[in-house]
């Protein structure tokens, strides 16, 4: 995990192996780069020409557009990075928040392989600190577990030419800063432990299926929780089969590796509310007898990315000590097929009691998290909040960036929509049309996995909110867009697993600690 610290040395004087600054792009008579807030020493040090020359060297000040240019004489530092932030501020100072994280995620990006950096982004409130330091940690994850090596048929004495993969930005300097204020070094502390928990989110959606399975994804929440005071426990396939959890059991039976239901619970002395999160957990997912065409396996290990983030929002929860109770739920299965897999047609009885038939083996995500939702419904929270890569049909509607909310409450789902934009991530609210529900009607039980095609998404909820329990709010995230990103790196965000809906948990379970569970 890349270091970060609060520096106390200015930009010139500070020894590092580049300087990040800030370029906004302005407009009518100021067209061109114009140097944000934080660039100051380093202008000077260019005769208070950086701007000119940058515009020389073809800088716009646009968003995700990055110019390395040899530092002046009297920087300490021999480059500078000036990443853009896009269009100048209406007001002095007011740079977005996620605009600020975009840009340090650019530039750390671009430094990997660098031992320190300095970041002279705008950082003059806490808020444009954290933001800064957020992005510049997101930016510098980099999954090189499986990289690097030891080539066994070369000489013993023959030196490699590969010299492994490139190692992250080592240390991260945030410039600008208070690093005496306790309010600073709260926020560096926060976005600290929650960029920490989010790249762990990365790496288990990234870690191939061979190692990464239902019983090794519970030993690792077990560990988890031991270090960070976080109670888990574990039902595997004989106290599921106790307990009557026909989805989560249906779901994985064709696998050679069972399924397990993990539960984790962070409590806090003086909290009043509790919230339950429940991920779903599918460490692969080949569609089962309804087998995945090709071309759509090859990034199925992703199939666990809600649960991922549900494992590390109750961590951080954890680590940041928040006065809320946030118990989650990690609905773990392989979904394959064989002589023993669920069939088409075949019927389950869910844990809640009720029967589903099964018309699609590849709708099984729904199963499992059917079964979990009415667990945790049974402690009766406040609020329940699921989270997983359900439906294709979400990412036809709101594209690989975006993911859908639904909600059994206009109240709850306005108020996690709202949660989500305010840390960055991108949401979109989601209707649960009443009339629906009629195309999941089963002749054999007492639903269907499956109803209309058109609104795969929508019927997908509408089943879920058939198994959250009566008079709790619920939130249902379809995150099957943006928690695999298969094109080039932008901004902070990495190719492989995101960490999606980290931070809108993390800032929902602040919320409801501080009694805004909305």
């Amino acid at each position: 995990m890349t270091a970060l610290t609060l520096s106390t040395a200015g930009a010139a004087t500070l020894r590092a192996d580049a300087l990040v600054v800030g370029v906004a792009k302005g407009a009518g008579s100021k067209s061109g780069p114009v140097l944000a807030p934080g660039a100051e020493a380093v202008d000077k040090a260019f005769d208070g020409k950086l701007a000119a020359v940058l515009a020389t060297l073809g800088a716009t000040g646009a968003e995700g557009e990055l110019t390395k240019l040899p530092a002046a004489s009297g920087l300490k530092a021999p480059v500078v990075v000036a990443v853009g932030l896009g269009p100048v501020p209406d007001k002095e100072d007011a740079y977005d928040a996620e605009a600020l994280r975009r840009a340090a995620g650019t530039a750390a990006r671009a430094l990997h392989g660098s031992k320190k950096a300095g970041f002279a982004l705008p950082a003059a409130s806490v808020e444009d600190a954290a933001a800064v330091a957020e992005g510049a940690l997101l930016g510098a994850y980099a999954f090189t577990a499986y990289q690097g090596g030891e080539n066994k048929l070369a000489p013993k004495d023959a030196k490699s030419k590969d010299s492994g993969p490139k190692l992250p930005l080592a240390e991260v300097a945030l410039l600008g800063a208070k690093p005496r204020d306790k309010a600073y070094k709260a926020a560096v502390e926060r976005s600290l432990a929650l960029v920490e928990e989010i790249n762990r989110a990365r790496d288990l959606v990234n870690t191939p299926p061979n190692d990464l399975y239902p019983e090794s994804f519970a030993a690792v929440a077990t560990a988890a929780g031991k270090e960070h005071g976080v109670k888990v426990q574990v039902l595997d396939e004989k106290a599921l089969v106790k307990g009557g959890f026909g989805g989560i059991l249906g779901v994985g039976q064709g696998a050679e590796r069972g399924p397990r239901l993990v539960k984790l619970a962070y409590t806090h002395p003086k909290a009043e509310k509790t919230l339950a999160l429940v991920g779903k957990g599918i460490t692969y997912d080949s569609g089962g007898i309804s087998l995945k065409p090709a071309g759509h396996n090859e990034t199925m290990k992703c199939d666990m990315a809600g649960a991922a983030a549900v494992f590390a929002a109750v961590v951080t929860a954890a680590r940041l000590g928040l006065k809320v109770n946030v118990t989650g739920w990690l609905a773990l299965a392989e979904n394959m097929p064989s002589g023993n897999a669920t069939r088409p047609g075949d019927v389950l009885r869910m844990y809640s009691g009720k029967t589903v038939e099964v018309l699609n083996t590849d709708a099984e995500g729904r199963l499992v998290l059917a079964d979990a939702l009415t667990r945790a419904s049974e402690e009766k929270p406040d609020a329940i909040v699921d989270v997983a890569t359900l439906t294709g049909a979400m990412v036809l509607a709101l594209g690989n960036r975006t993911f859908g909310v639904m909600a059994n409450d206009d109240a709850f789902r306005t108020s996690i929509h709202e949660t989500a934009e305010e840390v960055g991530e991108p949401s979109w609210p989601m209707p649960l049309p009443a009339d629906l529900r009629k195309g999941m009607d089963s002749p054999t039980a007492d639903i269907a996995n499956m109803g209309e095609r058109m609104g795969g998404g929508l019927v997908a909820g509408l089943f879920l909110k058939e198994f959250v329990g009566e008079g709790i709010a619920w939130a249902h995230l379809d995150i099957a867009g943006p928690a695999f990103h298969e094109g080039a790196p932008y901004g902070y965000t990495p190719k492989g697993g995101t960490g999606s809906a980290v931070r809108t948990l993390v800032r929902l379970a602040e919320r409801t600690a501080d009694g805004d569970l909305g």
